[in-house]
């Protein structure tokens, strides 16, 4: 019977699913609407153990890859409009069993994969999520159908998102309430593991997995707000161009104000929109 969960969703109802243990066993665990629980203690091959994830709808797999400091609720309005299409799995990034480092992050997104029995997902990711996006292509291309990154940090460091963050000016342009409200609840929870991500972002270089994605021949697009505060326009059609992907700046699509970094979960219903232009298989998939 559904009662409160981890992520505050409140009453709601539950179904078992059964994803596969590593040994060709099978495991119940109870999948709530949106939030799946219970399947922490499993391991995959990866080494990694499963992530709480949100979760909605039937159909393609996608995996979306939250930004710095978000957690999946503040993108559960994209998951909604995907969901009549696709299965959206949303993993806390952040929420790490273990220390945050890049490989053990990776081998937790693989065991998220596993324990569902998914071979093969598409890639949505924003912002910092788009460095995961990255590592994962470049480590199992075969299990990448296509990949799509928004205002990813792509070849930029986290530094400098942090430092453009921090001009009074970007802060209060990007500290929406919804915004603030993820930050505040991943820092709560998850300091060290957060603080360990910026540190990874800080030191990485991410042109070794753009390569190699690259070399792959994976079908990829970049999407870029319009008014990017974080991230430049210019860093985000190199990204693009070393990547061999296409590259859409999003105008205001009938919104009162520019978009800015942001835009992914701030204007959902136009997000979706550019997605449906890239004639992703996810979405026409029957």
């Amino acid at each position: 019977r559904g009662g409160r969960g981890a992520a505050g969703l409140g009453r709601c109802r539950t179904r078992p699913v059964a994803p596969h243990r590593p040994d060709g066993g099978r495991v119940t665990v109870r999948r709530r609407v949106g939030l799946l629980v219970g399947a922490g203690d499993l391991r995959s091959p990866s080494g990694g153990a499963p992530l709480r994830t949100l979760e909605m709808g039937e159909g393609h797999p996608i995996l979306l890859l939250h930004g710095f400091g978000m957690d999946p609720m503040a993108y559960a309005g994209v998951a909604r409009l995907l969901a009549g299409r696709a299965r959206v799995l949303i993993p806390a990034i952040f929420a790490l069993p273990m220390r945050w480092t890049f490989d053990h992050a990776l081998a937790c997104l693989q065991a998220t994969l596993d324990v569902r029995g998914l071979d093969r997902v598409t890639l949505l990711s924003h912002s910092f999520g788009g460095s995961l996006a990255l590592g994962l292509a470049a480590r199992q291309p075969q299990r990448v159908v296509e990949a799509v990154f928004a205002d990813t940090l792509g070849l930029s460091r986290e530094w400098v998102l942090a430092r453009r963050a921090l001009r009074p000016a970007t802060f209060a342009r990007l500290a929406t309430p919804r915004a603030a409200i993820a930050f505040l609840r991943t820092c709560a929870r998850h300091p060290l593991q957060l603080s360990r991500a910026g540190w990874w972002g800080f030191v990485s270089d991410r042109r070794a997995e753009v390569r190699a994605v690259a070399a792959e021949g994976i079908p990829c697009h970049v999407l870029w707000a319009a008014r990017d505060t974080l991230l430049s326009r210019a860093d985000g059609r190199a990204f693009a161009q070393e990547l061999g992907a296409t590259f859409t700046v999003a105008g205001t699509g009938g919104t009162d104000e520019p978009l800015d970094h942001d835009w992914m979960f701030r204007h959902p219903r136009l997000f979706v929109e550019h997605l449906e232009r890239l004639g992703l298989q996810a979405l026409t998939a029957g």
